[in-house]
């Protein structure tokens, strides 16, 4: 087996732990791509569980800490959303990413059981993204208001909602109000207030009079 080394990571031993894990997992990593010398292995919804524990048990692995669970969206894509894990050995100094392809409304297996870090982080992708999380224990909004409606980080979110929050002094308790956005109906011409001014100030007329040259002033006379 893979024997690692204590306190690396260079591509070298990056590349030596790809084959270790591929070879061990064979139908649970689907491909394994490198970005600027980090290791990214892609698995599928079926695959990611296990793939996840073999991570994190195996003595050549050791990734005992999940630093980042996020999202990303891919409009164009048939399957629209990725979900990337980040993975940190302390022990061996390695880190590696897992990447998988998710359909919007397809969902995503839990791993708060193996990471309980991941459980507001899953939160943060389903309340930002709206990826499910099954067996999730408590999968509901963490960032937004409860009766927000849609996911603000899909590529297709409005700017502009129709409703604010916020928390009304007089009555004690948080309101929604209609949005009011007047700046979206003035008419803005972008000209810097030098450029912009097209009225004459006292005293312009006299740049635009032709210079008159003036006649010398007569001799002085002296008494004889």
């Amino acid at each position: 087996g893979y024997v690692p080394h204590m306190m690396t990571s260079t591509v070298e031993n990056l590349k030596t732990l790809a084959d270790h894990v591929c070879k061990s997992l064979p139908t649970r990593v689907t491909a394994v791509s490198w970005s600027r010398g980090e290791l990214c292995l892609h698995t599928t919804t079926d695959g990611l569980l296990l793939l996840l524990t073999f991570l994190r048990d195996d003595p050549s692995c050791q990734f005992e800490q999940l630093v980042e669970l996020c999202g990303v969206d891919y409009p164009q894509r048939p399957e629209r959303f990725e979900v990337v894990y980040n993975l940190l050995s302390i022990t061996l100094n390695h880190r590696i990413r897992l990447k998988l392809s998710v359909g919007e409304g397809a969902t995503v297996p839990s791993v708060s059981a193996l990471y309980p870090c991941a459980n507001w982080m899953e939160r943060e992708a389903w309340d930002l993204y709206g990826i499910i999380f099954s067996g999730h224990p408590d999968l509901r909004r963490i960032l937004t208001d409860y009766g927000f409606e849609g996911h603000p980080l899909r590529k297709d979110f409005p700017l502009t909602g129709f409703v604010e929050v916020r928390y009304d002094d007089e009555q004690k308790r948080v309101v929604y109000e209609a949005v009011k956005l007047s700046q979206d109906y003035r008419s803005f011409d972008f000209l810097s207030p030098w450029d912009g001014m097209n009225h004459l100030l006292p005293g312009d007329e006299k740049a635009d009079q032709p210079a008159t040259q003036s006649s010398p002033p007569p001799p002085s006379s002296k008494a004889v």
